[in-house]
C-alpha cells in the first residue's frame, strides 16, 4: 500500500522511467541511463510505502523513527524521521480534531535544535484525557506536509492523519502526565510502538 501524499510523485517517478527506458532503445543513450530510472522509481516507492499496522496498546507512536527527545515536566517526546522511516503520520489516542494551523517557516536539518523554526502543521485533538498538541515539522530536504483529516474530523487511535514528505520530525505535547515506556535513542514504530500508559 502506498500513501496518498505520494500519488504525484510516484506517477512522475514512473514516467521518467519510461521516458529514460525509451530514449535509451530508440534514441541509443547511456545505457546507464535506465538504470538510474530504475533505481529512482524503486527510492520513490520504498518511500511512499504505507504499510498496514496492528495497533498497541497503551499510547501508540505517531511515527517511525528514532525518540530524539524525551521532555517529562513539558509531558512531551520527540521522534525523528529519517529519509528511509515510513513517513506517514498516526494520532497517538482516539479523539476530535479541534484546531488544525500550518505555519511556514526555515527548513533546518530536522534533528537540529533550530527545527522548532521550520515549516510545521500543528494539529490539536480533543480527547477524553484532554487536549493533545502534535507537530509535523518539515525538515531540510522535506517541503511538503500532506494533512489526511479536516478540522471537525473524530479519527480513531492509530489512524493516519497525515505524512511529510522526506525526512521530518513528530513533536506531540501530552495533557497529562504520560509513563513513558521508551528511552531517548529507541527506534518505534507509527501505531505499532507503545509509547507508554497513561499517568492515572
Amino acid at each position: 500500500m502506498f500513501a496518498s501524499g505520494g500519488r504525484k510523485p510516484i506517477l512522475f517517478s514512473f514516467s521518467l522511467f519510461i521516458v529514460l527506458i525509451l530514449m535509451y532503445i530508440f534514441l541509443h543513450f547511456n545505457p546507464a541511463l535506465p538504470i538510474l530510472g530504475t533505481i529512482q522509481l524503486f527510492f520513490i516507492l520504498y518511500f511512499f510505502r504505507d504499510p498496514d499496522r496492528d495497533i498497541s496498546d497503551g499510547i501508540p507512536s505517531p511515527a517511525d523513527g528514532k525518540v530524539q527527545s524525551i521532555d517529562r515536566e513539558k509531558k512531551e517526546i520527540e521522534i525523528f524521521m529519517n529519509i528511509w522511516d515510513v513517513h506517514v503520520n498516526r494520532t497517538p489516542w482516539a479523539g476530535r480534531v479541534e484546531t488544525m494551523k500550518h505555519t511556514k517557516g526555515t527548513h533546518s536539518p530536522a534533528f537540529s535544535e533550530k527545527a522548532s523554526n521550520n515549516e510545521r502543521q500543528l494539529l490539536v485533538l480533543s480527547t477524553d484525557y484532554g487536549k493533545i498538541k502534535i507537530w509535523q515539522i518539515a525538515g531540510m530536504i522535506a517541503r511538503r506536509i500532506v494533512p489526511y483529516v479536516e478540522e471537525g474530523d473524530l479519527i480513531k487511535k492509530g489512524e493516519r492523519l497525515g505524512m511529510i514528505r522526506f525526512g521530518s520530525k513528530v513533536r506531540v505535547r501530552f495533557p497529562k502526565e504520560v509513563d513513558f515506556h521508551v528511552e531517548e535513542g529507541q527506534k518505534v514504530k507509527a501505531g505499532r510502538t507503545s509509547l507508554g500508559e497513561w499517568n492515572e
